[in-house]
């Protein structure tokens, strides 16, 4: 739960942005260096939170560092059967599975939409089956890539095609905050 406590002390303190980003494994990054002391890094996804536009941050007493997303809000990996993201919170049911143009896949959660990991994709995609209930071929894999039809299910759930560039709109969040300027208010 974020601490919203010091706005209320000071209220004026500028955003700050492009210091944070979150990187396509869930690592934070201050200023492209990935973050490594486990102390900051705890703090960091206590803080993390999302504005009303979709902005995502982290909430630093009175001062919002807005995050620059490498591809989702969410990265997720796999603990025993289930899911958790980059902060430690449990994904909770896995709603819908995207497959990108560049191989990359995406769950649909409880807690929102996330990229798996990269380091869990060949365990992930070793449970897809195809509609016969046949371990899925490369073939397949590659006809969805492409935006052809296959009929590729992890579990019960169907696997997706997704374009990257409809996903921040479709699941309203904003990959590379701005702070307001005459050009983009």
């Amino acid at each position: 739960m974020v601490d919203l406590s010091a706005i209320a002390k000071w209220p004026d303190v500028p955003a700050c942005y492009d210091w944070l980003s979150l990187d396509r494994r869930g690592d934070w990054r201050l200023q492209g260096e990935r973050v490594t002391h486990r102390g900051l890094i705890e703090f960091i996804n206590r803080q993390y939170g999302c504005d009303e536009t979709g902005r995502w941050f982290l909430q630093n007493g009175p001062q919002r560092v807005f995050v620059t997303l490498a591809y989702t809000p969410w990265v997720f990996r796999r603990e025993g059967d289930a899911f958790v993201s980059h902060t430690g919170q449990p994904a909770g049911a896995v709603l819908a599975v995207f497959l990108d143009a560049d191989g990359n896949i995406l769950l649909e959660t409880e807690l929102g939409i996330g990229l798996l990991d990269d380091r869990e994709l060949a365990g992930f995609l070793a449970e897809c089956c195809e509609a016969e209930g046949g371990p899925a071929g490369e073939e397949a894999f590659l006809a969805l890539m492409s935006g052809r039809p296959a009929s590729i299910h992890w579990h019960e759930l169907p696997l997706q095609a997704s374009a990257a560039v409809d996903l921040a709109k479709r699941y309203k969040f904003v990959a590379q905050p701005a702070a307001a300027t005459p050009e983009n208010r």
